[in-house]
């Protein structure tokens, strides 16, 4: 997956130069500006992934900002996360209804706010990556559902398309059962771990039909991954 680019609306220049080691620590591509209009300029010019933007920076306030990125057709569905030393209810709601997707207040962790970032963009990322999510000779359609390997249409149930969609989205990262059971299933639900490893093994069945190389790896006492060696 490349790397995720952000745009940082910061006119605290210690808390902007904190984030920005935070975020790049991450491997994340960060431009930085104090200025509104300019963060429209830079939006324009490369689309972001993500948006932290303070509530009152120069030139334009974050909620203007926030506002015109909504209303143009490039940003319109860049997730946008409001940072701001307001906590009152009202203008988070404020922030809320012009289309931000998360609020932080100040003072806040790095590490919390890093972490926020990921949950934004974990759920987002198939959107702004385009329609397809590919591994190998592996393609996911994510708007028409189809799944195809070497060009051959792989038929899929529900669950195993979410269990799939969710290892195409985080390619090499190894999952244990209880996180997949929290991604896939949800955190409410009361399915045994074992109910993973059948989903697991009639994914496999579908997508490694023909003799193809099995492209899920089991890392003992861990859980799974997708098998970068075999996509190769």
């Amino acid at each position: 997956m490349s790397r995720a680019h952000m745009l940082l609306v910061e006119d605290d220049a210690a808390l902007a130069e904190l984030l920005i080691w935070h975020f790049r620590k991450e491997d994340f591509d960060v431009a930085h500006t104090v200025d509104g209009e300019e963060a429209l300029i830079l939006a324009q010019e490369h689309t972001p992934d993500i948006v932290l933007l303070d509530w009152m920076v120069e030139s334009l306030s974050g909620i203007e900002v926030c506002r015109r990125l909504r209303r143009n057709p490039n940003t319109a569905n860049v997730p946008i996360i409001m940072l701001t030393a307001r906590g009152e209810e009202e203008d988070r709601v404020r922030g809320l209804e012009t289309g931000a997707d998360d609020y932080v207040t100040k003072p806040f962790s790095p590490r919390e706010l890093v972490a926020r970032v990921g949950a934004v963009l974990r759920r987002v990322r198939p959107a702004l990556a385009g329609e397809t999510l590919t591994f190998g000779d592996i393609e996911m359609d994510t708007v028409g559902h189809k799944v195809r390997r070497a060009g051959d249409t792989v038929p899929l149930g529900p669950t195993e398309y979410r269990l799939l969609k969710h290892f195409l989205e985080h390619p090499g990262w190894v999952f244990s059962r209880e996180r997949l059971l929290d991604s896939v299933w949800g955190r409410d639900s009361d399915i045994e771990l074992r109910t993973v490893d059948v989903h697991i093994r009639r994914l496999r069945k579908a997508i490694n039909t023909g003799g193809r190389r099995d492209i899920i790896r089991t890392v003992r006492s861990a859980g799974y991954a997708l098998d970068s060696e075999a996509a190769a």
